[in-house]
């Protein structure tokens, strides 16, 4: 499927490597001008280097999503310089730990709660008049089978990633009668830095390189969507319904 972006403006978070990296790519591929954010200023050139290598072009944008300020600044300075924002994809977030409840420190469990649920928050809040001033504005909101398996030991995770989702729904009903498409993504293991700190033993080598995902997400971002507030699956390749337990 051949999707065509040009005259797009995207913003991706986590974009210095893994999902965000190659999703920022494939956007950049499709004709959208790519705002990569991330805290890595050296992924974010190689990022910018590959972009350009295509005949693309990116906006590079380093800051740390604990920095709650500098999220409501960027809505402020996107609308400055577009008047818009197409396309959100709000991929970025951390682990945690995988360890009993009563043994995680409250640190942790609070930093894993302000990146992953606060900012994510923040962040929508920040573009949200931008993405419904876009005649096509779509969002796709990372999140995880942790937030529906929960297993021992991923509480932190899991318990953000289910946060994170039912923002996403909500944000979907409240955006219904406007052209703004809104889809949580399921992405599967992936060959990625927070499954192998999750999963150490585990042979990357066995999972999905996380490119395939990026090709997998991108159609969710072109003009033709029309489901809003779903959830997409990955591995199955395929938009399911939430429901209420049985």
């Amino acid at each position: 499927m051949n999707i065509n972006l040009e005259g797009k403006i995207a913003l991706v978070t986590g974009a210095s490597r893994g999902i965000g990296y190659f999703t920022a790519l494939e956007l950049a591929k499709a004709g959208a001008h790519v705002i990569a954010c991330a805290r890595t200023v050296g992924g974010l050139e190689e990022l910018d280097d590959a972009i350009k290598a295509i005949g693309g072009s990116a906006t590079l944008v380093p800051f740390d999503l604990a920095d709650m300020e500098a999220i409501d600044r960027l809505g402020g300075s996107i609308f400055e310089r577009w008047g818009k924002l197409d396309i959100l994809v709000a991929n970025a977030g951390v682990l945690g730990v995988i360890s009993p409840i009563g043994h995680i420190e409250a640190k942790v469990f609070e930093k894993v709660m302000n990146i992953n649920v606060n900012a994510t928050w923040r962040l929508i809040r920040s573009v949200d008049p931008l993405l419904t001033r876009s005649d096509a504005g779509r969002a796709v909101i990372m999140s995880s089978g942790a937030a529906h398996k929960c297993r021992p030991f991923w509480s932190a995770y899991s318990a953000s990633k289910a946060a994170v989702e039912a923002l996403a729904r909500t944000w979907a009903g409240e955006t219904q009668s406007t052209p703004l498409r809104i889809t949580s993504v399921d992405p599967g293991a992936t060959r990625t830095a927070i499954r192998a700190q999750a999963v150490p033993g585990e042979d990357p080598m066995t999972l999905p390189h996380p490119s395939e995902v990026a090709k997998a997400i991108l159609p969710l971002l072109g003009p033709g969507v029309t489901e809003t507030g779903k959830l997409f699956i990955v591995r199955e390749n395929k938009l399911v319904d939430y429901r209420l337990p049985a």
